[in-house]
């Protein structure tokens, strides 16, 4: 536009020069054509703006009325959905309008605003509240944070999300919001349909990993399990020969060997939650009782 501007104004000027004193502007056969030119051109350029418009607009509707799990990403490690979540959170779809609830990791995040940090602090901005989300760790520890229902203009593409903390600043941030699947309540999130009744009775091998105590200590790796029942029992056998009894729970668990390094049978809950358990070691002067967790990789069950 401003090109066609610029040539109708040059014309103008040429046209005045040459002391045109008629009332109707005649351009001569050169400039027409160039004008012809950027009239066509300016044409194409605003179609092909209605064009992405129009596709962002199909973009933002093509989800059916319902409720969906979705994607939220943000800019920021220390701004994003609650670890237990695994990034997700739960999109309403009402009358083409989207609507992401997320849960964040504390209630230090006070207000998110839809726009930038600047438009946040006018007078009269509508501020995001924040609701009180109860969230579950896998050592069964419970937390409250804050939570926040955040306006979605579109799918698959960044937009502006404002936050205060407590420290009374605002802070701009860039989040989207992708794969959307529909929501089933009381679905299993992924990685949770390991439990014994989703596994067949019988004996498998599972890769696991020892975490927690002074890191010297180690556990072989594949472990045996076996299924019966709906009961999951591992067999964990130790890098030492010290380790005099186990605690799962309030459930002490003596060796079943008598020699080489110290081997355990003891029931696991699941297999995509990190076991707590307690191993009594006898190779300082006095036991101690040591708190670990063995890692299971349900991948790798077979």
């Amino acid at each position: 536009m401003k090109r066609l501007f610029l040539v109708l104004t040059m014309t103008a000027a040429i046209t005045a020069a040459v002391g045109c004193s008629t009332t109707e502007e005649t351009l001569l056969p050169d400039e027409e054509e160039v004008v012809q030119e950027v009239v066509e051109e300016t044409a194409e350029n605003e179609e092909t703006d209605l064009e992405e418009t129009e596709t962002l607009d199909d973009a933002v509707c093509e989800l059916e009325d319902g409720i969906y799990t979705a994607t939220f990403t943000t800019d920021s490690s220390m701004f994003k959905v609650n670890e237990t979540l695994d990034d997700k959170g739960i999109l309403t779809v009402k009358d083409g309008e989207m609507t992401i609830h997320i849960s964040l990791q504390s209630q230090k995040i006070l207000n998110l605003y839809s726009g930038l940090a600047e438009d946040a602090q006018a007078e009269g901005a509508v501020l995001l509240e924040p609701t009180l989300d109860e969230v579950t760790y896998p050592d069964g520890l419970t937390e409250e944070v804050n939570g926040f229902d955040v306006p979605v203009p579109y799918l698959d593409e960044e937009f502006d999300l404002a936050l205060v903390g407590t420290k009374g600043t605002w802070y701009d941030h860039k989040v989207s919001v992708s794969d959307p699947v529909p929501y089933e309540e009381g679905a299993e999130t992924e990685g949770d349909t390991d439990d014994a009744e989703a596994i067949e009775d019988g004996e498998y091998t599972i890769d696991v990993v020892l975490e927690g105590g002074s890191g010297k200590a180690s556990v072989t790796s594949p472990c045996n399990i076996k299924v019966e029942n709906g009961l999951i029992t591992a067999t964990i056998e130790w890098s030492s020969p010290n380790y005099d009894y186990m605690l799962v729970g309030d459930e002490k668990y003596l060796p079943v060997n008598t020699e080489g390094n110290s081997v355990f049978e003891i029931p696991v809950e699941s297999l995509s939650k990190p076991a707590d358990v307690i191993g009594d070691t006898v190779a300082m002067s006095t036991p101690h009782e040591v708190e670990y967790q063995l890692i299971f990789d349900i991948e790798t069950l077979k």
